[in-house]
């Protein structure tokens, strides 16, 4: 079973997961992170920049989960740039080392596996930062993802384009299709921290950590793994039917086990 945190709000899990990275950079300075982007690993990326001031960060790697496919890699809303404006630049980690999808039209046919070739070279990820969609999906595998998949090209729901159009002047601004790791590829890495806040995100985290493991709800696929943390503020955890006994562990947990 995943470790489930519950927190008070969005800013306390920040601080826990910053915390956390912070320590793999300290006892691994080559470490490799895998980087969400969207609005809920923002208190992550905004707590780590003063848990990071004297840590040296010039050898991190990172890889991005996804990218759209035909949008301009300079537009504020292409990944690329989210990652460059959020994480690379405030952190002072090296662009050259930090990877997002290849998104460009022009060699989209084999631009997975060269990702999937990129993140074998590197080792693997250490740590997988993850965020959970209203419908399920994590990345842009929506349901209906193979379990075993990995970085391809996708086609976006109309919900999940609906739900992103508030980064866009309109919906239409929205790009049809992705490229994203898939949840073979997720499953691949060490450990899988996954963030949720707020009510409207509060059935699909129950579904996932609760739930039966299905493809139509991709983010079940965490149960599979062997070391995910999911850290929830109280609203998202409103569903969870055994949330005391997840109080309960955590307020119990041994201090030397980290997250």
């Amino acid at each position: 079973m995943a470790e489930i945190v519950i927190v008070p709000d969005a800013a306390a899990a920040g601080i826990l997961v910053a915390d956390e990275i912070a320590a793999l950079i300290r006892r691994t300075p080559t470490a490799v992170l895998g980087l969400a982007t969207g609005s809920t690993p923002l208190p992550v990326y905004e707590a780590l920049p003063s848990r990071l001031a004297d840590v040296d960060v010039s050898q991190v790697r990172g890889f991005a989960l996804d990218e759209y496919v035909g949008i301009d890699p300079a537009h504020p809303e292409s990944y690329r740039s989210v990652i460059a404006r959020e994480v690379v630049e405030p952190l002072g980690l090296d662009p050259a080392r930090i990877r997002v999808p290849d998104g460009s039209l022009e060699g989209i046919e084999h631009a997975g596996d060269d990702y999937e070739a990129a993140i074998e070279a590197a080792g693997g990820v250490d740590l997988q930062i993850l965020g959970i969609g209203t419908d399920g999906h994590i990345g842009f595998n929506e349901p209906g993802s193979s379990f075993a998949s990995q970085t391809r090209v996708k086609t976006l729901t109309a919900q999940t384009r609906q739900d992103n159009a508030r980064f866009f002047d309109s919906i239409d601004d929205v790009p049809m299709h992705c490229i994203t790791q898939g949840l073979g590829t997720i499953l691949q890495a060490r450990h899988l921290v996954l963030l949720a806040f707020g009510e409207g995100k509060a059935a699909a985290v129950a579904s996932a950590v609760e739930g039966p493991v299905t493809a139509s709800l991709p983010g079940s696929a965490i149960q599979l793994h062997p070391h995910v943390t999911v850290v929830v503020d109280e609203a998202a955890a409103s569903r969870l039917a055994h949330a005391e006994y997840y109080r309960y562990t955590f307020a119990n947990k041994p201090d030397w086990q980290g997250l």
